[in-house]
């Protein structure tokens, strides 16, 4: 069938025509093409990092930009400033983020003998806030490289010769054990190279401007140095001779390096102690700047009161009286070191009272033959007895004071045994049931060599036991007692009878058995076995 012979409809669909088809040809084959050549990416939008150097070099757009040696961006844009800086322009892809406040931006050379340079970005540390986009990077935190003009403008006759000088010590120092010792020394180039970075890094400071005031400060140094150069020359004439006195104590010096590595390894956990501690002391001046700042008005206001104690520590006050006390600082010297004992006693007393004395005073007694006096401590016990005691101080006349005692008696008579084994009487109006306490068996040992602080609180709890030996009359007397009785009686009836007639007589109470018969002899008086006194035959 021929393509003639096809039916076809009515109506049939009209497509692009070929004027179209080739502008729309032309147009993707130009973004093509331009996208490949110049690479650039519509729907990309990179950071834009701004940097103002003091001499960027040879810098040009196009040139990479690199963080620890990998490509992060280029150059897009470098442009002269008015005040002699030049702005560059830089975009930064996302693995480069975030960049800090405190970065630091330098223009290397890829090549030793310059060119083909790049831009190397220290992107900051963690504590510092990130760079908001836009917001450029100040001057004192870009460098450039040193070119070699710059070098060997620098090297004038002077300084070459003085290299050469260099060189030359640098040529005896190797000789010998020098070059091994410098190989032995690379295994801690590492460390020392880590470490010497950090250092450099923190003489940059924390602030904006911190290592530009530091080189004010310097300058300042240097330009009072240079004022005087007398004394410039005569410092240096004294260096001289310092260093020719350690020339001269070579074989000490040699010595005394093996100690200083030992101190260096000692001194190294010291320092990272210190360097741990640095960011409390840090904050720590950070926070007290504001008050050493307003502290100025109250110094201002202490200096009248500095001046009184500046007099009173003169030789007419405070000077003067310490001359004086003077004489007596031994003495009081000794009496510190005689007083140890008198403290070592307070203390074990003070410990004894604390321990034992308190607590026996305060602990309940109790009391079960008395129930309404039973559970009273022992400080309460022994007021109550203050209470009579004054009463009978009370008492006086005009001899002296004294106090009543009034003495009790009763039918039943108690035994009981003295220490030293005697037999002891004495009279109550009732039996005795019980004791308590009961006697111990035997008496305690008497141990003063054991401190008093460390013995158990004495148990008051004491237990009962069997009373002494107690016996109650009955009233009624033995014969052998009625006829004593009956004697006694006649005695003193008769002794009555003679005093009333006045007769010489004899008080059978005042005297005892044996004064009765020596005051009867001297009275040529004797008794009778009916208890009368009559004389003594051969008395008148």
């Amino acid at each position: 069938m021929r393509y003639s012979d096809i039916p076809r409809g009515n109506k049939q669909r009209s497509g692009l025509g070929p004027v179209t088809m080739g502008v729309i040809a032309l147009v993707v084959i130009v973004s093509v093409t331009y996208v490949a050549f110049t690479k650039f990416n519509p729907f990309h939008h990179p950071y834009e990092l701004t940097a103002i150097f003091d001499d960027a070099g040879d810098v040009n757009s196009r040139a990479p930009v690199r963080i620890a040696g990998v490509d992060v961006g280029e150059v897009v844009k470098v442009e002269p400033m008015e005040n002699g800086t030049a702005k560059v322009t830089m975009e930064i892809e996302e693995k480069g983020l975030p960049i800090r406040k405190d970065a630091n931006v330098k223009v290397r050379s890829r090549l030793f003998l310059e060119g083909n340079y790049f831009v190397d970005i220290h992107p900051g540390t963690p504590q510092a806030a990130e760079l908001k986009e836009g917001q450029p990077i100040p001057p004192n935190q870009t460098a450039a490289p040193v070119q070699n003009g710059e070098v060997l403008t620098a090297l004038q006759s002077d300084t070459r010769e003085s290299l050469q000088t260099l060189l030359a010590e640098l040529s005896t120092a190797y000789k010998g054990q020098g070059a091994r010792g410098l190989n032995n020394s690379i295994k801690y180039w590492e460390r020392s190279f880590r470490d010497s970075s950090q250092v450099n890094e923190a003489t940059l400071g924390t602030e904006p401007g911190d290592l530009q005031r530091v080189l004010k400060g310097q300058s300042r140094v240097f330009r009072a140095l240079s004022r005087d150069e007398n004394a410039l020359a005569n410092l240096v004439t004294d260096l001289n001779v310092t260093f020719a006195a350690f020339a001269r104590q070579e074989d000490n010096l040699r010595a005394a390096i093996p100690a200083l590595r030992d101190v260096l390894k000692v001194g190294r956990p010291a320092l990272q102690s210190l360097n741990r501690a640095l960011p409390q002391i840090r904050a720590f001046a950070n926070d007290a700047l504001p008050a050493a700042r307003s502290s100025d008005r109250a110094l201002t206001v202490q200096l009248p009161l500095i001046k009184q104690l500046r007099g009173l520590v003169s030789r007419n006050e405070a000077r003067g009286l310490v001359a004086d006390l003077l004489p007596t600082v031994p003495a009081l010297v000794s009496l510190n070191k005689n007083s140890t004992r008198t403290f070592a006693e307070t203390r074990a007393l003070s410990s004894c009272q604390n321990n034992v004395l308190v607590p026996f005073a305060k602990e309940p007694i109790p009391d079960p033959d008395f129930p309404l006096n039973s559970g009273q401590p022992f400080f309460k016990q022994t007021s109550r007895a203050f209470v009579g005691l004054a009463g009978e101080s009370r008492l006086a006349d005009a001899n002296s004071s004294y106090f009543r005692t009034q003495g009790g008696g009763g039918p039943t008579t108690v035994v009981s045994t003295g220490e030293s084994g005697e037999k002891l009487f004495g009279q109550s109006a009732l039996p005795i049931d019980s004791a308590r306490p009961i006697a111990p068996a035997k008496r305690p040992v008497f141990r003063p060599g054991i401190p008093c602080e460390t013995q158990e609180t004495p148990n008051l709890n004491a237990a009962s036991g069997q009373a002494e030996t107690s016996t109650t009359s009955t009233g009624k007397l033995t014969a052998k007692q009625q006829l004593e009785f009956d004697e006694e009686k006649a005695q003193i009836e008769e002794h009555l009878r003679r005093e009333k007639r006045g007769l010489p007589t004899l008080d059978p109470l005042d005297f005892s058995e044996r004064g009765e018969i020596l005051q009867a002899r001297k009275l040529g008086l004797r008794w009778t076995e009916a208890g009368k006194l009559v004389k003594r035959e051969g008395k008148r």
